[in-house]
């Protein structure tokens, strides 16, 4: 009964009658329900007012419901503050913002596209129709070509050719960006194309046209998609994150400079003019120092704003590696000679590292940086639990009055030393610290490493100490090795 008077509501509020906020349907619980049901494409952003990354999609959001309106698009675009309709968001199961949900014919999936405008209306194009659109006539590819900052347009004589079909499956694929398919002749003509099969993409900025080259395979041309799609030098912000570290491309240059600094366009320019000649093997990246929420970038890399601009190597595989350049300046010569230095590699990781403090030792809990962590911690005669540990975590502060009595404890004690590592200032070589606080123990003898997984209290950390002694390890035992911990940052 209670799906019967719900059903029967819904066909009374109808979608016209909905609140509309710069052509964004505001939904509340009271409408939802007609919104999901009057509309068979709807995609709806539950988010709360107080949020940055909601803050930021706002605009893209209200431009992705413009270019839909432009194209005559039946798909819908709604918003729900989940701080207000908290039983809409917990129907929903809202557990972040901002969440995006797509609904068709009112059932729900997940929106995993990307967070500007073109982004948001190609995902939706390619979910509600075809991998690829039928490009007929020039002017169908020129309007087609003109609606978003990337298009891929498929050239075929023989739209059923292994060639086309392979090309659909690569569109069937992405996401993020409208593919085109044609075999009109006069299109052939208009982007110069001769050869029985061709994939062009086109972008609205660095070089306009980019032609496939290769064997035409889907997994061929969605590598070339992702990878000419980027930018030569690409801006580091909420939106580009997963672009950036998500990406093809392993091998960033990260050039740190703020907007607001007198060389920021000379620096900049240095970087495009670089950057096409490691086009496909670096990625150049900017991060805007003057951005408040880059100042935890700078902390990870161990940099000082005296010290900007400047910039930094990475490479990313399961661990990030970080590589620091020996000139200050960044010209066009220093950053080629630095990226093409890495690639010879004549580049020696970078790890960051304090000096030893002289009272490192003079507190229960003693203080280990890079630099003496190795003669502390492999003391084959010390069984020695170390905190890796970073300032600002808030974990890691609680923590502070329990490791702090755990170390009063065993301040005496002849084999057992308490101590504690800010893994923001200093980086291992043998260890990788993936969240904050990891616990590890290193044992006396063999120095086997044992990570700390019990409660963070000072019965659990007694209780793992003196069972850790009564079963000390063996020579035969195969050293554990780092894995990551629960992420708590």
């Amino acid at each position: 009964m209670k799906f019967l008077l719900l059903l029967a509501f819904a066909v009374l509020v109808r979608t016209d009658e909905i609140k509309k906020d710069q052509g964004v349907l505001v939904l509340e619980k009271d409408t939802f329900q007609a919104a999901i049901t009057d509309n068979k494409f709807i995609l709806v952003e539950f988010y709360a007012p107080w949020c940055g990354h909601c803050k930021s999609l706002e605009p893209e959001y209200i431009k992705a419901a413009q270019k839909l309106r432009d194209i005559n698009s039946d798909i819908q675009l709604g918003k729900v503050d989940a701080t207000e309709q908290t039983e809409l968001a917990e129907e929903n199961k809202i557990r972040g913002y901002p969440t995006l949900k797509f609904y068709r014919d009112g059932k729900p999936s997940d929106y995993n596209g990307g967070r500007t405008a073109d982004e948001i209306v190609n995902w939706l194009l390619k979910k509600t129709g075809p991998a690829a659109k039928a490009i007929a006539t020039v002017d169908e590819a020129k309007e087609f070509a003109s609606a978003s900052d990337v298009v891929v347009l498929g050239f075929f004589k023989d739209l059923e050719s292994e060639a086309a079909k392979q090309y659909l499956a690569a569109a069937r694929e992405v996401d993020d960006f409208r593919f085109g398919i044609t075999a009109d002749a006069d299109v052939l003509k208009e982007y110069e194309v001769t050869s029985d099969a061709a994939v062009l993409l086109l972008k609205k900025f660095d070089t306009p046209k980019v032609a496939f080259e290769g064997e035409i395979t889907s997994e061929a041309i969605v590598k070339f998609v992702k990878t000419e799609s980027l930018p030569l030098v690409i801006e580091f912000n909420h939106e580009s994150a997963q672009k950036i570290f998500g990406g093809e491309i392993k091998n960033h240059l990260l050039v740190f400079v703020g907007k607001s600094h007198a060389d920021v366009e000379k620096i900049t320019g240095a970087a495009r003019d670089v950057a096409k000649q490691f086009k496909g093997k670096v990625l150049f990246v900017t991060v805007d120092t003057d951005e408040e929420d880059h100042q935890r970038i700078l902390e990870f890399f161990g940099m000082k704003k005296a010290e900007l601009p400047a910039m930094r190597l990475i490479h990313l595989e399961e661990e990030m590696t970080k590589y620091k350049p020996t000139a200050e300046e960044l010209t066009a010569d220093s950053m080629k000679d630095f990226v093409q230095d890495f690639i010879d590699g004549k580049v020696k990781p970078h790890l960051l590292s304090e000096d030893v403090p002289e009272d490192w030792d003079k507190n229960p809990v003693k203080v280990l940086v890079s630099k003496n962590f190795d003669d502390v911690a492999f003391d084959k005669e010390k069984d020695v639990l170390v905190e890796f540990y970073a300032p600002w975590c808030g974990h890691c502060k609680q923590l502070v009055p329990i490791y702090d009595e755990l170390g009063e404890k065993y301040k005496d004690h002849e084999s057992i030393v308490i101590a504690k590592m800010d893994s923001t200032t200093n980086e291992l070589e043998h260890t990788k610290i993936q969240s904050f606080p990891t616990i590890k123990l290193y044992q006396k003898g063999d120095n086997k490493v044992i990570p700390y997984t019990g409660a963070r209290t000072l019965d659990g950390f007694v209780e793992f100490l003196e069972q850790s002694l009564k079963t000390p390890s063996t020579e035969d035992e195969e050293e554990e090795k780092d894995v990551p911990a629960k992420d708590e940052l």
